[in-house]
């Protein structure tokens, strides 16, 4: 082909162009029709009809107004939750905030201790702003852990002076170690240092002279007592006559003492004695003597201190709450508190007893006794001064709930109610917003502290000025059981000084409460359980203090008295 058209071809070798059908154009085309030879389009509906444009527009107007309909209530829910969420946990955000004072302090410690300004008593030493961090927040880890740095800290001042052959310095040192780190491998270590470089300084006759002059001033034990001076001498040179006779002297100083508490029926003191003698001479000939004194005395007291608690519990159920004679409740578990001033029976039966004397209080008022009941109260105010039912029942009697009230009310007559009048509406207004302050701040968990602003004092407050407030009265009666919750989370959080803290709470609202004693053992388990994790991590110095919390709770209970032997054992 050569390419050139036919001018004669109708065709001419040239494909027209083609409009195609027209009338069939917004139709779909059916499966079976032939192709024309157009390419095919796809039209929207909208663009086939000139007014379905239009319509769309208004159909989405009307849905957007629909939804603009619902979404608005919608949103003011979710604004009102956001509130009210923020309300309720406002004491957990509030822990979120920055606490300027705690960091500050913290701060400050730090750059005390990287300045190498360990100890001192003019507040900016490293160790003390450590230890007010930690009053602040007991429960934080960066200041515990300052305080263990600042005990490695004077590890390493106490190495560097024996170096430097500076040994009042080394062993000050050593000393602060000691208190801080409470023990270890570094602490022995330099303790047997120290001492060989003394003696070998000539240094020996100097510690004797000073052991000897704390043994004529009864100074026996600590830091400087008569035992660690002649132990110093002895962990250098262990065949010093002098020495060895001075530990003897010691002994027989503290044996002496021992038996006074015998003799005394002092078991509580005789036992600490005991302890000490035992760290210092384990193999004291005398001790075994004096453990079988103390357990003879301990079994009697024993028995005599159950017969006591058993007779109060009875008299409690017989009804012999108070009164003349030896026989009730009152005088029994007085009894058992001269024998164990610590005993948590006895102190809870005494609580036991102040809750019957306010529950025939409130018989008396009911009865219209009000001179009977205000001496009812009278005597379980002196037993259960914290008691919330007390309080409550005094707003019922008309005497006022915050001490030192009553002087300034009723300067003519001790006795005399205070006058029921009505209430101003500034006095309604202040009584309304001290109960809804004394709600907040018990759901901060601030029951009977900080003064004047926590739950009880507001509570307390409220019913000075309106002593039928039945929402004050209510809140305080209620403060027991949120307490007791807050206790159970503080306790299953770990946060032990917070539980400690709420029991003391708990002690002081409800001491008749019968739940007090279990309460009481799972908070001594749970301070024995860190203990016992922090002395097997190493950490003397906070095992110690956490062991210090169970003993002050429970001094006679059986895992505090082998944790301490295990703690001194380490030693």
């Amino acid at each position: 082909m050569s390419g050139t058209r036919d001018p004669h071809d109708p065709n001419n070798g040239r494909t027209e162009p083609k409009l195609g059908d027209l009338d069939h154009l917004d139709k779909p085309r059916p499966p079976a029709e032939p192709d024309d030879g157009l390419p095919r389009m796809k039209v929207e509906p909208g663009y086939r009809r000139g007014t379905s444009s239009g319509k769309q527009k208004n159909n989405k107007n009307n849905r957007n107004k629909k939804r603009s309909g619902w979404l608005m209530p919608v949103a003011i829910a979710v604004l009102l939750l956001v509130i009210v969420g923020l309300w309720f946990n406002q004491s957990r955000l509030r822990g979120l905030v920055p606490r300027t004072d705690f960091d500050d302090v913290l701060h400050r410690a730090q750059i005390a201790l990287q300045q190498g300004h360990l100890d001192g008593t003019d507040g900016s030493s490293a160790r003390e702003l450590f230890e007010a961090a930690r009053a602040l927040e007991p429960d934080n880890d960066a200041a515990r852990q300052g305080l263990n740095d600042v005990g490695r800290a004077e590890i390493a001042r106490a190495d560097a002076a024996l170096q430097a052959g500076n040994l009042d310095q080394a062993q000050q040192a050593l000393t602060n170690a000691r208190e801080l780190l409470g023990g270890g491998s570094d602490v022995d270590r330099l303790t047997q240092q120290i001492a060989k470089a003394q003696v070998a300084t000539g240094q020996t006759g100097t510690l004797i002279t000073q052991a000897q002059q704390a043994l004529t001033d009864g100074k026996l034990d600590g830091p400087d007592g008569a035992a660690a001076l002649y132990q110093r001498v002895l962990a250098a040179d262990p065949d010093n006559a002098v020495a060895r006779h001075g530990m003897d002297q010691v002994g027989d100083a503290m044996a002496t003492q021992i038996q006074k508490a015998l003799d005394a029926n002092d078991a509580a003191t005789a036992s600490t004695g005991i302890d000490r003698l035992a760290v210092l001479l384990p193999n004291y000939a005398q001790l075994p003597t004096l453990r079988a004194a103390l357990s003879t005395l301990q079994a009697q007291a024993g028995t005599t201190l159950t017969d006591a608690i058993n007779q109060g519990n009875d008299a409690l159920r017989a009804g012999r709450v108070v009164g003349d004679g030896d026989d009730t409740a009152l005088a029994h578990f007085k009894a058992a508190l001269a024998l164990d001033p610590n005993n948590a029976e006895a102190k809870a039966g005494l609580g036991q007893v102040a809750e019957a004397l306010i529950v025939q209080a409130n018989a008396a008022i009911d009865s219209g006794d009000t001179d009977h009941a205000r001496r009812l109260l009278d005597q379980a105010a002196s037993l259960a001064p914290g008691s919330a039912d007390l309080v409550a029942a005094r707003a019922r009697l008309g005497q006022p709930a915050t001490p030192g009230v009553a002087a300034a009310a009723n300067q003519n007559d001790d006795n005399a109610p205070l006058p029921t009048a009505t209430l101003t509406s500034q006095q309604q207004t202040q009584v309304a917003n001290m109960v809804q302050r004394a709600g907040v701040a018990a759901q901060r968990g601030d029951i009977m502290s900080p003064p004047g602003d926590c739950a009880y004092d507001l509570y307390r407050g409220a019913l000075a000025i309106d002593g039928n407030n039945q929402a004050a009265i209510n809140g305080l009666q209620q403060l027991p059981g949120m307490v007791q919750q807050q206790f159970n989370q503080a306790l299953s959080a770990g946060n032990l000084n917070k539980a400690s803290h709420l029991y003391d709470a708990l002690s002081n609202l409800s001491p008749g409460d019968a739940g007090l004693l279990p309460t009481r053992q799972r908070l001594v388990d749970a301070w024995l359980d860190q203990a016992e994790q922090q002395l097997d991590s190493g950490d003397r110095y906070n095992a110690a203090m956490s062991l210090e919390q169970g003993r002050n709770l429970a001094p006679n209970d059986q895992r505090v008295q082998q944790l301490t032997e295990r703690m001194q054992g380490g030693r």
